[in-house]
C-alpha cells in the first residue's frame, strides 16, 4: 500500500501532522518530526514529548497522519489504527537507533506507534490544477521563496 513516492515523501518531510481523537470528540493535532515508513503497510513514530496523543491512542487508535513536501507542494494523507509498541520490542528498537543516530544520546524515546495503514490519498496544492505549473517549477520556485524569507545560513 505505502508506494515508493509515499516513502520519498515521508523521509524526505521534516515536519508531519498526526491527528488523534480527544474523550470529548476534539481533534488533537500534534506535529511529528520522527515518521518513518516501517514496511509497506505501516508508518511508526516515536514518542517524545506527546502525552495528549499517546492518551487518545490508548483510548481510541483511530488515527490519520498528513505529510507535505512544502516545495514540492504535494503530500499524502495515511488514515489508520495505531499500536503502542513498547521499549524492548524491535520496531521500538529499530526506531530509537535511528533517532538517537540522529539526535545523540539522551534524546526522549518514550514509546514507539505503529500505524497500519488503511487508506492513503494524495494531497496535491491548487497550484497543478489552477497554475499549470510542472512540480520542478513549483520546487524551484518555493524553495527560492523560502531562501528569500529565512536567507541562508541562518
Amino acid at each position: 500500500m505505502i508506494t515508493d513516492d509515499m516513502r520519498m515523501i515521508v523521509e524526505q518531510a521534516m515536519l508531519s501532522f498526526v491527528a488523534t481523537v480527544r474523550p470529548d470528540g476534539a481533534p488533537n493535532l500534534s506535529p511529528k518530526g520522527s515518521l518513518r515508513v516501517y514496511d509497506d503497510q505501516h508508518l511508526i513514530f516515536m514518542d517524545i514529548a506527546s502525552p495528549n496523543t499517546m492518551r487518545n491512542l490508548a483510548a481510541d487508535p483511530r488515527v490519520e497522519v498528513n505529510t507535505i513536501d512544502v516545495f514540492r507542494r504535494r503530500g499524502y494523507r495515511f488514515t489508520g489504527t495505531a499500536t503502542i509498541v513498547p521499549p524492548g520490542a524491535a520496531a521500538y528498537e529499530e526506531l530509537k537507533d535511528w533517532l538517537l543516530a540522529l539526535n545523540g544520546p539522551g534524546y526522549p524515546a518514550n514509546e514507539a506507534v505503529l500505524i497500519r495503514v488503511e487508506q492513503a490519498l494524495p494531497i496535491l496544492s491548487p497550484a497543478y490544477d489552477f497554475g499549470a505549473a510542472e512540480e520542478e517549477q513549483l520546487r524551484s520556485s518555493w524553495s527560492g521563496r523560502y531562501a528569500a524569507v529565512h536567507g541562508s545560513g541562518r
